[in-house]
């Protein structure tokens, strides 16, 4: 597999990238031990200069070997790797072979989780560390696809950071990190801590509301401010007097299944400052450690049983910038996965501060591992449509939302689509058909139709059994119509009589069914639950609320005994008269 690496240029133009691969390497440096770190920085660096490329990483166990002080576990690797490169090839776009699937288990109980949360609320009581960042570890299994097709998977599902891809031959570092280290051209630094997050909205409205929130929430806020001010007394270290500032606090990001909050701290560097400074200066990023630095790592190594490896270390790209010169930009590796044969690890982690509570940090997990969700089980977009008698129903609502959901999921969009659509149209010129359209990540297109009968009302309905859990009711899978199904599956009637199961989420909410949307009828109005509860808003829905016919209302399940009337709604059967079944 070839190290390649696609970073954002954050003082370049706005949107430039980095974007090359590399073949073969000249040298690779590696670290065993703490005295070997500096030197392995010092040959990368002078390597630069001399007009060389070199991609590596610094992992975070590496830590003290710039400070004895700062504690972590026993290193599962080399502390420090780079590759050298006599040149820089252009990057490809090519095939990677099968999609990837990996199959994820967590590492940490929620009872677990709780229980380390006492302990660090304990701790920033007895004023041991006002901020401590915990994570944890995914561990996967491969079980179909190549490590170059995981990565693209990945760039897919998080595309727009500093991500990179590095086989040192015992393990491949997987990175689609969004969050900057630092960038350095050998006289002014720029680090952009990455503190503060939420969850993507489910409408535009809601997502400008959640960013909003997120900009504004006292408790995120004050996380990110501790990180800045941690980041300004480390670069005072290498800084010349006074060149420490802070130009931007509080910026949102948007990425695909969360909002980050972002500040830039920047400065000009001493005369004779070298890597290994700004290492020894920096590392590691206390965006991944929390304040103090060594109280907070301590609490770490006590809570966490296993080293964190490249995860929360560094990794990054030295490249020549001119007779004797370098530029140097580095990553906080969150976001990340490292791959040892079909053997997988991603680490997942929030900072604790004196605000957080264990309900919202095991939320905030939820949203950061949608990433590796997405891309670790190959899916295509998805849209069921009614073609009657020839003609489609509702057709623009419909590749409205098809081509919606492709820009979420950086599918591309292509003419393909409404070729097929055609193509089916004029072979089944009679009758009504069901047809399923789907869209995979190439941008080829398919439909199929199947005969479709008539459905007698009332459709009978029941309750579920159990809650969806909120990294589905909150996740883009029920968001967006695609054929990862798996969440819906396991709720669908067993039994023949039943047409579809109601679902409802964590706090008690009624959502949607397995096939379509619901309505109900309370307090003589007709409502239907907003997308803000946690489902897919169907066409058939958009249409009944544009009609008049329904208005968007919480529908929670101590309500239901009140309910008068029940339908069931989407575009393919419209809208049915429905019943529900309550348990006794």
């Amino acid at each position: 597999m070839d190290t390649c690496i696609d970073f954002t240029l954050p003082q370049g133009a706005s949107g430039a990238r980095l974007r090359q691969r590399f073949g073969a390497a000249r040298a690779v440096w590696a670290a065993h031990a703490p005295g070997e770190v500096r030197a392995v920085l010092d040959a990368a660096e002078d390597a630069a200069r001399a007009g060389a490329w070199c991609v590596g990483f610094v992992r975070y166990e590496a830590a003290a070997a710039f400070e004895p002080a700062l504690a972590t576990h026993a290193a599962d690797g080399p502390l420090a790797w780079f590759a050298v490169y006599d040149e820089a090839l252009p990057w490809e776009e090519g095939s990677t072979g099968d999609a990837a699937h990996v199959a994820w288990r967590s590492s940490l109980q929620r009872e677990d989780f709780n229980q380390a949360m006492a302990r660090i609320h304990e701790a920033i009581a007895d004023g041991v560390f006002y901020q401590v960042n915990y994570t944890a570890p995914l561990h996967g299994e491969l079980l179909q696809g190549s490590a170059e097709a995981l990565f693209a998977a990945l760039l897919r599902a998080q595309p727009g950071g500093y991500a990179a891809c590095i086989d040192t031959g015992d393990e491949q570092i997987l990175s689609v990190s969004p969050e900057l280290f630092f960038d350095w051209d050998g006289r002014r630094i720029l680090a952009r801590p990455m503190k503060g997050t939420a969850p993507r909205g489910a409408t535009p409205e809601e997502d400008e509301a959640l960013a909003e929130r997120l900009r504004s929430a006292p408790k995120e806020r004050a996380e990110n401010v501790m990180v800045v001010d941690l980041l300004r007394n480390d670069l005072s270290r290498i800084a010349e007097p006074f060149s420490v500032q802070v130009p931007r606090l509080f910026h949102t990001q948007a990425l695909p299944s969360v909002w980050q909050m972002t500040s830039d701290v920047q400065a000009r560097t001493r005369p004779g400052t070298r890597l290994a400074d700004v290492f020894a200066a920096l590392f590691p990023c206390g965006s991944v450690t929390g304040a103090p630095k060594v109280a907070a790592m301590r609490m770490i190594q006590a809570l966490e049983p296993h080293p964190r490896g490249v995860y929360c270390g560094a990794l990054g790209v030295l490249r020549p910038a001119g007779v004797g010169r370098m530029h140097a930009t580095f990553n906080v590796p969150i976001r990340t996965l490292a791959l040892r044969g079909t053997q997988a690890v991603c680490g997942i982690g929030s900072g604790i501060t004196s605000g957080a509570d264990a309900e919202g940090e095991w939320r905030e997990w939820q949203h950061k591992r949608a990433f590796v969700e997405r891309a670790s089980q190959p899916f295509e977009l998805l849209e069921t449509l009614a073609l009657e008698d020839g003609a489609w129903r509702h057709l623009p609502e419909h590749l409205q939302r098809l081509q919606d959901a492709a820009r979420h999921f950086s599918y591309p969009w292509s003419a393909q689509v409404g070729q097929c659509l055609d193509e089916l149209a004029a072979a089944h010129p009679a009758g009504l058909w069901r047809v399923r359209l789907q869209l995979d990540a190439q941008g080829r297109a398919r439909a199929e139709a199947f005969a479709c009968a008539p459905t007698l009302e009332p459709v009978r309905l029941q309750l579920a059994a159990a809650a969806l859990e909120d990294r589905w009711t909150q996740g883009e899978f029920v968001r967006y119509k695609t054929s990862r199904r798996a969440h819906y599956e396991a709720f669908a009637p067993q039994d023949p009589a039943v047409f579809d199961t109601v679902l409802f989420n964590a706090r008690g909410e009624i959502t949607e069914g397995t096939r379509g949307n619901v309505a109900a009828l309370l307090d003589g109005r007709w409502i239907t639950p907003p997308p803000a509860c946690g489902l897919l808003p169907g066409v058939g829905r958009a249409i009944a609320l544009r009609e008049g016919r329904v208005r968007e209302g919480m529908l929670r399940l101590e309500d239901l005994p009140r309910v008068q009337a029940w339908a069931f709604v989407n575009s393919l059967r419209g809208w049915l008269a429905a019943e529900l079944e309550l348990p006794r």
